[in-house]
């Protein structure tokens, strides 16, 4: 049987607006919570007088058992349809949210934002958003769930005010084109098949929008960019260093260039998988022998691009960050380690230029002294030793980074501008 595509999903939005009974829904449906665990507390019901056998119920008992430490795998769930193979980065925390956005291999493919029909737009759904915006996930889907708990129960016109707010907010951040469904993660409703509680609704269902979604392309008309993972010095092959294509194509007798080693030979061999290609694609994870190279010359987190398109290396460069988590203020001078593509860094805030409104992205302070938790900021940053790093825009896999100290992710970003080291 043939592998189907793989994507990475991640539901978003405000804390009680039904993110985990909707995950769980869509895994008890397609089989994924094992039926002992379910007919265990199916028992347990029962004896307490819930025989209407309950789904939150289930839900809950899971939620418990996973604060107990008791070994439920959840932080990344997997579901397939009959079109893809899903993992569900489960973030159940605005923090773990971005944390999990931005672990590299973790990159959400698509996002899915719970809005409650009671409750509607909420500080939170508002930040969701656009951090999943700032973080570049590339497409959306909208549920508004309890749509069972509304007055009266499944009203259209309560869905079609919510859908309004929604459609207001996504607008303002620049999303197109996304699905806005009525469900109830609770009752199932337009989960998998169409819910008959509302008979006025005509689109998908949320299964049926995500085997919508679109697989993202294969970046390989951009610039060839291998980040090094490790290097190993093989006896009667010699120095070959092993990464993730990210971007580009790269074959057997490119020329290529090491940033910011710069140090650049010819490729001689590529294996994957211990099978040699001839060439290797983004998404390959590759060794790839380079003739002209020493295993001292590179490291881990140097970055191989083609030599008359090498990795651009930063002298300074300008971001915009989100600050998830410090204990005090990030003011200019502070030297926290970056962590981009394989490479971990030491750099420093040498300016903060201006703090952005998390709802709106508009500006909403010019130069402050300082920076705290929850702050949007674009900021100017100086690596302590040389790093390569794309902006955004042109090479996104190479322009986003996580900043931590302390133990701790204590902010994201994506680069706006480098400000290139010339060699």
């Amino acid at each position: 049987m043939a592998e189907k595509p793989h994507m990475n999903i991640v539901f978003i939005g405000h804390v009680d607006h039904g993110k985990s009974t909707t995950v769980g829904r869509l895994l008890y449906e397609h089989g994924e919570i094992d039926q002992r665990i379910i007919d265990n507390f199916r028992k347990e019901a029962e004896e307490k007088g819930k025989a209407t056998f309950e789904f939150a119920w289930v839900m809950d008992k899971l939620k418990e058992e996973r604060e107990r430490g008791v070994t439920i795998d959840v932080a990344h769930r997997k579901f397939v349809t009959d079109k893809y193979y899903f993992t569900i980065i489960d973030a159940p925390g605005h923090r773990d949210f971005v944390k999990n956005m931005i672990t590299g291999t973790s990159q959400a493919d698509a996002a899915i934002l719970i809005v409650a029909a009671p409750e509607g737009v909420m500080e939170q759904t508002k930040e969701h958003l656009f951090l999943a915006r700032t973080l570049g996930v590339p497409q959306m889907i909208v549920a508004i769930n309890k749509m069972d708990a509304t007055k009266p129960p499944y009203s259209e016109q309560r869905f079609k005010e919510v859908k309004a707010e929604v459609e207001k907010l996504l607008a303002m951040i620049g999303w197109k084109d996304v699905p806005i469904i009525p469900i109830s993660g609770y009752k199932g409703d337009n989960i998998m098949k169409k819910s008959e509680n509302m008979p006025w609704w005509n689109g998908p269902t949320l299964l049926e929008a995500l085997n919508n979604l679109k697989l993202p392309p294969k970046p390989t008309d951009k610039p060839l960019r291998i980040p090094v993972q490790d290097v190993y010095s093989i006896t009667g092959i010699g120095t070959v260093p092993v990464g993730r294509v990210e971007t580009g194509v790269v074959k057997v007798g490119d020329k290529v260039t090491f940033m910011p080693a710069n140090v650049s030979g010819e490729v001689k061999s590529i294996e994957m998988h211990h099978q040699p290609m001839q060439k290797a694609e983004p998404g390959d994870n590759i060794g790839f022998n380079v003739r002209g190279v020493g295993k001292k010359d590179i490291r881990r987190g140097d970055v191989a691009g083609h030599t008359d398109n090498p990795p651009t290396v930063a002298k300074t460069f300008t971001a915009q960050i989100v600050v998830l988590n410090h204990p005090s203020v990030i003011a200019p001078g502070y030297t926290p380690v970056f962590h981009a593509h394989t490479a971990q860094i030491a750099c420093t805030f040498e300016e903060i230029i201006k703090t952005l409104d998390p709802r709106t992205g508009a500006t909403k302070q010019e130069h402050p002294d300082f920076i705290k938790t929850g702050d949007i900021a674009i900021v100017k940053i100086r690596p302590t030793r040389p790093m390569v790093i794309e902006p955004v825009k042109e090479i996104p896999q190479l322009g986003r980074f996580a900043i931590r100290d302390m133990g701790q992710t204590v902010a994201a970003g994506q680069c706006i501008e480098v400000e290139k080291k010339q060699f």
